[in-house]
């Protein structure tokens, strides 16, 4: 099956998985999908995240939940897609948009890689905004 947004795909096992009080779950492996995830791991949204190999040269992004609560309530409470490939948004690093007025994060594309809003700002660099975790 071809998937013509591979992040919304990551975005939504992520938000379903979690709906579903899953421990782990797993996707198609790529390297944007990979720095999203450590992403995540860094802001502490997830445990971690492990790339396995498949049969005929395939590989797999295993993502780990986190949970508090002993496992009851989702640490991620909600997990949007902004730019999408029909709609493409970016912002320089003085428009780098505040989720939750600073309690959530967004994932920004740079060109010094996938960051979190916050690291945008040190570094003074602006990018593709692709999602917004809280």
């Amino acid at each position: 099956m071809s998937v013509n947004d591979p992040v919304a795909d990551m975005l939504t096992r992520i938000r379903n998985a979690q709906r579903g009080r899953l421990a782990e779950t797993a996707m198609p492996f790529s390297k944007m999908k990979q720095a999203i995830a450590e992403t995540l791991q860094e802001a502490g949204y997830i445990e971690k995240s492990s790339v396995t190999e498949l049969e005929h040269n395939k590989k797999e992004l295993k993502v780990v939940l986190k949970y508090k609560d002993k496992g009851k309530t989702p640490v991620i409470e909600g997990i949007t897609r902004v730019s999408k490939p029909s709609c493409r948004i970016y912002c320089g690093s003085e428009e780098i948009p505040h989720v939750l007025g600073g309690l959530g994060i967004a994932i920004l594309s740079t060109s010094k890689g996938i960051m979190t809003d916050r690291n945008a700002r040190k570094q003074k660099v602006g990018g593709e905004v692709l999602c917004y975790v809280w």
